[in-house]
């Protein structure tokens, strides 16, 4: 049997190594992230739309309206930009006959037609409400009644989705281009 400090010293020692380990684990696994071309073009696609929203919207309405950098809908769609950046970097890195091609087209095909379907006439009820809230608000001049105006802006408009997806394009061919190379 190895004497006491030997024993110890060789518990220290493998201690240090497995903290070591972890380490460096967690050094790839952010060196990792940052070479992710599928999760860097979709996360750069969505807040490049994000950021554009507000100027865009001063171009086509006139007004500046800072709130749009935090808002759902407008133009462009920033759902539709961040999938569209993640499809077309996963075809290129991964290739469009894999399952992983297949599980990210899917989803884009869900968040799309979330965006331009439901969430839409979500946003065109909201509008129909407040009108009734506005004409019982009138109505019910002594204060029975309330009105509490709705968010209507929830979906996008076909061109809205179209600017997204000409956006997440570009954008998911040029991030993945600088990272991995086409």
């Amino acid at each position: 049997m190895a004497p006491m400090h030997v024993m110890l010293a060789t518990v220290i020692h493998k201690s240090f190594l497995r903290k070591r380990s972890k380490t460096a684990t967690l050094w790839s696994m952010n060196q990792d992230l940052l070479s992710n071309a599928p999760f860097l073009s979709a996360a750069l696609a969505f807040f490049i739309a994000q950021f554009l929203k507000p100027f865009i919207n001063t171009i086509l309405e006139r007004v500046f309206d800072w709130k749009l950098l935090f808002s759902t809908g407008g133009m462009p769609s920033s759902h539709t930009a961040g999938v569209i950046a993640l499809v077309t970097s996963v075809a290129f890195t991964e290739g469009i006959g894999t399952v992983y091609f297949a599980i990210s087209a899917t989803f884009a095909a869900i968040v799309i037609h979330d965006s331009m379907g439901i969430r839409r006439a979500a946003g065109k009820q909201a509008e129909v409400i407040n009108e009734w809230s506005r004409i019982l608000s009138d109505i019910h001049r002594e204060g029975q009644f309330t009105p509490e105006n709705l968010k209507t802006m929830l979906g996008h408009s076909f061109s809205q989705v179209v600017g997204g997806i000409i956006l997440g394009l570009f954008i998911g061919l040029a991030v993945t281009n600088r990272i991995v190379g086409l």
